[in-house]
């Protein structure tokens, strides 16, 4: 089985995703960012290494589904293929920092991959507020993301919107993030797992 979570930058994806694994014995599965080289200049140049920056993270996507194709056991994933395509590639198309011949170019190599692989069997969308998300951000204190514009969060937080509501096919799980704590609090992350086991095995009511 493969679960996804989704959710903005600073939206506390890693965070729930190590959880989880630890709570049900899933593997994890988490997304190359410290290793992409062209993370610290995106955000000092996003025009220049836009396209750079998003075949890097596909290639490592990828990958990951591949690997995560042929795991026989459950495994959680820190962001999927998907959303990192319809939200995060196509938000840097709409800003102009990516032309439209590298984007229709991107896009067309995502088919191919997405052709052969299968969507998550539940998408868990952890939505945010902008101003939760720069909390979260400034508290992690990452210096890379310290010069991230607010704009840039806001676009693609509408994306998210676009593509959990109106685009992703699959099964979703809406998450409202902004008044908990899961990491602390541990009524929060039970109400979570609740939800989950909802979700997965029909145990409880999915009422947020």
């Amino acid at each position: 089985m493969h679960i996804a979570i989704a959710g903005n930058i600073g939206s506390g994806k890693t965070t729930l995703t190590t959880m989880l694994a630890k709570h049900y014995g899933w593997t994890p599965k988490f997304e190359t960012v410290a290793q992409n080289p062209y993370l610290d200049v995106f955000y000092e140049d996003m025009k220049r290494w836009a396209f750079n920056l998003e075949i890097f993270f596909l290639k490592e996507r990828f990958k990951d589904v591949l690997s995560i194709a042929h795991c026989e056991k459950t495994v959680v994933q820190d962001r999927s293929i998907f959303e990192g395509v319809h939200v995060f590639s196509e938000n840097n198309r709409d800003m102009g920092n990516l032309n439209e011949r590298d984007f229709e170019t991107y896009m067309e190599l995502f088919g191919i991959m997405t052709s052969i692989v299968d969507a998550p069997d539940l998408m868990i969308y952890l939505r945010a507020s902008v101003p939760h998300l720069v909390s979260n951000i400034q508290k992690r204190g990452r210096d890379y993301e310290q010069t991230m514009p607010i704009e840039y969060l806001e676009n693609l937080n509408r994306r998210y919107e676009n593509f959990i509501f109106n685009k992703y096919p699959g099964k979703v799980l809406v998450i409202e993030v902004d008044h908990l704590d899961y990491q602390h609090n541990p009524k929060d992350f039970s109400g979570i797992i609740d939800l989950i086991d909802a979700e997965l095995f029909g145990l409880f009511s999915t009422t947020t």
